[in-house]
């Protein structure tokens, strides 16, 4: 990795073994974008891409009347001079112009990384990365604007965010500020985003880009199960195997906007960050804004390369403490089995089960608090219910460490129940409009954590909680959108900034529960999948993947995460069936072989099985102790996609490449066809390679495949939906 600055054409080139990111001084003074893809030689000047040229109702620049901003690629563009174009910032000054131009003034070339305040990002040290900070001016507004870029070493990686300091006099209001711009030179691109709804997270769904513009957005307070702020633009004839494609992945928690505008002139204009609407921060002298990161990824490999290359990032340098690159527990959670209806007695009587069966980690789920019984009270109480638990939660942690099992607990600490003793002594730490009705979601409200005092009362109730207990897992959630985002403990003008101070809040209380618990395993968890990003696992390494725990719809929300999020962070259970969400009655060992691909845990009552199907949550259990570190952070690939047939493969392959597991599932059985081949990826093509007692070499397996006749009585063809089969192989 290196980054060179060309004096003489003040030009940036930031490259490693595989790709290049060029930037310059445009003839203006501000920064252009000369080149971003695969590793080119480095040279002292690449100006020739600048056009210089009149074309018909196409303004210039007064100073020197042939350069347009609308004909060459910006790298941070405004509007309003002569880029017509989507901005990435808006400043609005004291008399009311929005109307800014940043003058290149000095740079800062740096090994590693510098954290950003209050938010999540990714590190590095030295050795792993480097840094460019370009430092730019609008001398007439005083406002100073840095824009920050690190290139790692091992990944094809630049990340990017901006700082914007009022250094003038005068207050100004930033109503737009995006992390990042690119600008690339044709169209020839399709987009990759990833939408759903509550139960039906992450369903990838591609769209062909042509001149106009497609916004993928969350207005909703948290990033949402509608669309994810992850997206991909890659060329249209590029599949998981092969071809180019870029990821741009954001690495924040609340509204933002993911926007591709391509113009008349042939050209694409990608952004990404918080997203304008409702956003305004004022700036007065001194003051300054950062922008979260965005996370851009490059490959010419397809799509499952992009993948793997935000599965090791995060896990390497995004994922910190407890969780970072280590197996995770076993889980049995008592939510699908008691909901908020148990006592003691009830949850003792699930532990034992569950140790009997290998369990190592119980997780008490909502209801232990206040006058929780169902939900339409108690939340913001967070105080045992001794109704439930005599000796609370330190009685009920003790216990359980000494049936052999770790102890952690559900907490939904941003929201509050109107029937609750805090609202009725705090309704104003409720976000909502003096004099209008406040909506309700669940029976609750959204509590006002841009208001440093509501952060500092909920972090004093849950750590007298956690500290009186031996708690090793928080499973943190969140079941509402945010709506009447009004905060009257901020000033009229101040509004505007509430929904970003709202995820600074959200951000504050994990760090602090961080530092104070370093041991705690946290799982974010948001309706599920409501909140699935990047910026939450930068505290909780890994997430509730969604509500819907059926095995068939699973395999569709897991296989569309694994674009791009690690399998180590997909929370994927075994739940009772019929299932609760769907009705559904999938096999014992098909919710299992789907759950194995992530953190893997239960969500039943294990007295309530068979003597047959109990031994088999055995043996799935010590398959998934046995080969956890494989299933969670071994390469993955995906095979065969369910959006194109009524099959889905995948499978998981050692750094060293000696060992592999992977998984096909029939979610629909077929008749009077061939079973075919399934061919597998990863493999080292001389290493002969173990599978059902006979011999393979590697390149065998990924050119001809493994056959179909003969798994499981052939799955295939049965007659018998929802069907699975799981192999390991192993190097000989």
């Amino acid at each position: 990795m290196n980054i060179i600055w060309h004096d003489r054409s003040k030009q940036f080139h930031l490259y490693n073994d595989k790709i290049s990111y060029i930037i310059g001084v445009t003839p203006v003074g501000e920064l252009g974008n000369i080149y971003f893809g695969r590793r080119i030689h480095d040279k002292e000047d690449m100006s020739y891409v600048v056009n210089r040229m009149g074309l018909a109702n196409v303004a210039v620049d007064p100073d020197t009347e042939s350069y347009s901003r609308e004909l060459n690629r910006q790298e941070y563009p405004s509007f309003g001079t002569t880029d017509f174009g989507t901005q990435a910032y808006e400043i609005e000054c004291e008399n009311g112009s929005r109307v800014s131009s940043f003058v290149y003034k000095d740079h800062e070339i740096f090994k590693g990384k510098k954290g950003l305040s209050g938010l999540p990002a990714t590190y590095a040290d030295e050795s792993e990365a480097m840094t460019l900070e370009v430092h730019l001016k609008d001398d007439l507004a005083g406002m100073c604007l840095t824009l920050s870029y690190t290139i790692f070493d091992k990944y094809p990686v630049i990340t990017r965010h901006a700082v914007f300091a009022n250094k003038g006099a005068a207050a100004v209001k930033l109503t737009r500020a995006l992390s990042m711009c690119l600008d690339l030179p044709d169209q020839d691109y399709d987009l990759m985003h990833f939408c759903g709804a509550w139960a039906r997270e992450r369903i990838p769904d591609v769209k062909r880009l042509s001149p106009g513009a497609v916004s993928i957005e969350s207005k909703r307070g948290v990033s949402s199960a509608n669309e994810n702020p992850f997206v991909i633009v890659k060329r249209p004839l590029t599949d998981d195997r092969a071809g180019e494609a870029m990821g741009f992945s954001f690495v924040y928690s609340g509204n933002f906007l993911a926007k591709a505008e391509c113009d008349t002139f042939g050209r694409t204009r990608l952004l990404m960050g918080i997203h304008p609407d409702r956003f305004t921060w004022p700036l007065d002298n001194g003051e300054s804004f950062e922008t979260p990161e965005v996370v851009i990824a490059w490959t010419s490999e397809g799509l499952n390369d992009l993948s793997q290359t935000y599965h090791a990032l995060y896990n390497n340098n995004l994922v910190r403490g407890i969780g970072k690159n280590t197996p995770r527990p076993i889980i049995i959670n008592n939510w699908e089995a008691t909901f908020m209806d148990f006592d003691e007695e009830k949850i003792l009587s699930i532990v034992k089960k569950a140790k009997e069966a290998g369990v190592e980690l119980f997780v008490l789920d909502d209801g232990w608090f206040g006058e929780r019984n169902d939900d339409t009270a108690g939340l913001g109480d967070w105080v045992e219910n001794r109704d439930k638990l005599p000796q609370g939660m330190a009685g009920l942690s003790s216990k359980v460490n000494a049936m052999g099992m770790k102890f952690g607990f559900w907490i939904e600490p941003e929201m509050v129940n109107p029937n609750s003793n805090l609202y009725r002594r705090h309704p104003e730490w409720a976000l909502s409009v003096p004099g209008r009705k406040a909506s309700l979601g669940r029976h609750q409200l959204v509590l006002d954590f841009s208001r440093p005092e509501v952060v500092d009362y909920i972090f004093e109730m849950l750590e007298k909680v956690i500290s009186g207990a031996d708690v090793s897992y928080i499973k943190w959630d969140m079941n509402r959108s945010l709506t009447e985002v009004f905060s009257q403990g901020h000033e009229a003008k101040d509004q505007g900034t509430i929904y970003h101070r709202y995820v600074m809040g959200v951000y504050s209380l994990y760090e602090r529960l961080r530092k104070a618990f370093p041991e705690i395993l946290f799982e974010s968890c948001s309706s599920g999948g409501n909140r699935y990003d990047a910026g939450m696992l930068y505290y909780a390494p890994q997430a509730w993947c969604s509500d819907n725990t059926d095995a068939m719809d699973r395999i569709m929300i897991q296989y569309g995460t694994s674009y791009g999020y690690p399998i180590s962070s997909i929370g994927a259970h075994v739940s009772a069936v019929p299932n609760q969400q769907t009705g559904r009655s999938v096999p014992i060992k098909t919710r299992a072989d789907v759950a194995y691909f992530g953190t893997f845990g239960y969500e039943l009552d294990l007295n309530t099985l068979d003597d047959g199907e109990f031994e088999e949550v055995k043996e799935q259990i010590a398959f998934m102790k046995k080969y956890r570190e494989l299933l969670q952070f071994g390469r993955f690939y995906r095979l065969r996609s369910p959006f194109e047939s009524d099959q889905c493969a995948w499978m998981v392959v050692s750094e060293d490449k000696k060992k592999a597991i992977f998984a096909l599932y029939c979610m629909r059985s077929n008749v009077n066809q061939l079973p075919g081949f399934l061919k597998l990826q990863g493999l080292d093509d001389d290493t002969v390679y173990v599978l059902r007692g006979e011999e393979y070499y590697g390149d065998e397996l990924m050119n001809l495949g493994v056959t179909l006749t003969g798994l499981s009585s052939n799955i295939l063809t049965t007659g018998q939906d929802y069907l699975s089969y799981v192999e390991v192989l192993e190097a000989k």
